[in-house]
């Protein structure tokens, strides 16, 4: 069994021509969550990480088990206006639009040592607005962690070109 293998691609979705990376069969399978946290879990204990940082909202799916087999906090991003109190918000684009993510100011002390992690990596981003709140926090990001890299779509190289080095348990080419 490999990770890979355990994810439903839905063509179409949310628009034509998209090829929609589905974690969710990965998840329900009790192996695949376990194999997949795992890795992720192997390859952070022996680095010193303070908190889990975890994207909305599947960011939060593999980021809060992964925050407690390391021992650490779980620390949410989310979309605005989700979060209840005080937050610091950073404004990104998108293909075809804006968005904006916000963290609480509360979150990260100056110095702790934060692994960011989501489902996957597309064009870079969210992940890249997520360090940009980290970074205002105080915060060292130590690396950006994800279940998929869609690598045809560049979000790898955008984060790397900012300084961030991305680990992926799989990648696909396309999105």
């Amino acid at each position: 069994m490999t990770i890979k293998s355990l994810i439903r691609t839905i063509p179409h979705y949310p628009k034509p021509g998209v090829q929609f990376r589905d974690i969710t069969t990965l998840l329900k399978d009790p192996l695949g969550l376990k194999v997949t946290v795992d890795e992720l879990v192997k390859r952070y204990a022996d680095q010193r990480i303070d908190k889990v940082v975890g994207i909305e909202s599947r960011g939060f799916m593999v980021g809060a088990p992964l925050a407690y087999q390391l021992g650490v906090g779980f620390v949410p991003v989310r979309k605005q206006g989700k979060l209840p109190a005080e937050t610091l918000g950073h404004d990104y684009e998108l293909e075809y639009g804006s968005d904006r993510v916000e963290i609480h100011t509360d979150a990260i002390t100056p110095g702790e040592r934060v692994l960011l992690v989501d489902d996957l990596v597309a064009t870079g981003g969210t992940a890249l607005a997520a360090a940009t709140l980290i970074s205002k926090l105080g915060g060292t990001l130590v690396e950006c962690a994800c279940v998929i890299d869609l690598i045809s779509l560049g979000g790898r190289k955008r984060l790397e070109t900012a300084g961030i080095p991305l680990f992926a348990l799989c990648e696909y080419e396309g999105d």
